[in-house]
């Protein structure tokens, strides 16, 4: 049996909450665990669905504050070595009392083997690369994806797959560079679009870089309904054509950071082009949620806020229409 390594000083392995990445790392080394909360019970810190990955050389993502981890790892060891999946149960009915969860919850969790060529997981990965959604049905021994959800069957348990979230920043100003850096931190897939910028790519981990003009560099990322658009341009012409292609599209969160005094002129000259009412409502205008700071990181805050109150249909935050 695998035995399991010992807990890292500092577990960034769980700030990681998308479970594609690191299955698809995992399964390219062999086969991989997966740990899926099924079910609840009085709450719990983490929601139905949430997942970790254990492969040959590392782990991902986590599913309580960190009462459970070490134990399901253990679990997952064994799962990887006999190929049998195991249902956990945690809390109240938990063969475990001795592990107790603080916030008093019950949570369960199906952990399965997946073999580096298993036809649900390439259908999975597949459809992620295709930014299509998928629907993963398993009961840890059978499984199958599909993009439209399959028939179940007794023990089966589903999970839902959106594409991966995107940012697309546009400008190059500090304030720029901090929402695009924030944004990349927060799990978003982010691209700053810089038309006619500097050769060398911004300095921040994990975001992508586009000195293309805004119509090709646009269409080249494509806006679609997981990608949202933060333009930051300080350039009138600039700023113009970006509002003119993602105000149409299928982009969920289109802001412009700028001075409300500007923005009726602003409004006026989108809906000459041809824009309509209900284009120019779905747009955040000024940018951001209002928290007071005008800091670049205290805007960007505010915009990664506004972007994942939109994301998730907060009722008080999801939509701002400008004045």
């Amino acid at each position: 049996m695998n035995s399991a390594r010992p807990d890292p000083d500092w577990p960034l392995f769980g700030m990681v909450d998308d479970a594609r990445p690191a299955l698809q790392a995992a399964l390219a080394e062999g086969p991989a665990a997966l740990a899926t909360i099924i079910a609840l019970g009085g709450g719990g810190p983490r929601p139905v669905g949430t997942q970790m990955v254990f492969g040959a050389h590392g782990i991902s993502g986590f599913l309580s504050g960190g009462c459970i981890e070490a134990d399901v790892e253990g679990h997952a060891r064994r799962c990887l070595d006999d190929g049998r999946p195991r249902r956990l149960v945690y809390g109240e009915g938990s063969p475990w009392p001795d592990i107790r969860l603080l916030c008093g919850a019950r949570i369960e969790i199906l952990v399965e083997r997946i073999l580096p060529d298993d036809p649900a997981a390439t259908t999975l990965l597949a459809l992620t690369r295709a930014r299509t959604p998928a629907v993963w049905t398993s009961d840890g021994e059978t499984r199958v994806c599909a993009e439209t959800p399959p028939q179940s069957w007794p023990g089966a348990v589903t999970r839902a797959f959106a594409p991966l979230p995107r940012l697309v920043v546009l400008g190059g100003d500090p304030t720029a560079l901090a929402i695009a850096g924030l944004g990349a931190q927060s799990g978003f897939e982010t691209t700053l679009v810089r038309p006619k910028g500097p050769a060398a790519p911004p300095p921040l981990h994990g975001v992508g870089y586009s000195r293309e003009a805004v119509g090709p560099a646009l269409a080249a990322i494509g806006l679609d309904a997981w990608t949202a658009v933060a333009i930051c341009g300080h350039d009138l012409e600039l700023d113009h054509a970006a509002l003119m292609a993602a105000l149409p599209s299928p982009a969920p969160y289109v802001g412009l950071l700028g001075a409300r005094r500007r923005l009726g002129e602003r409004l006026d000259r989108l809906k000459a082009a041809g824009l309509t009412d209900a284009h120019l409502a779905r747009l955040r205008a000024p940018i951001g949620l209002d928290l007071g700071g005008k800091a670049p990181f205290e805007v960007a805050v505010a915009v990664i806020g506004e972007i994942m109150a939109t994301r998730h249909g907060h009722p008080a935050l999801a939509r701002r229409a400008v004045d």
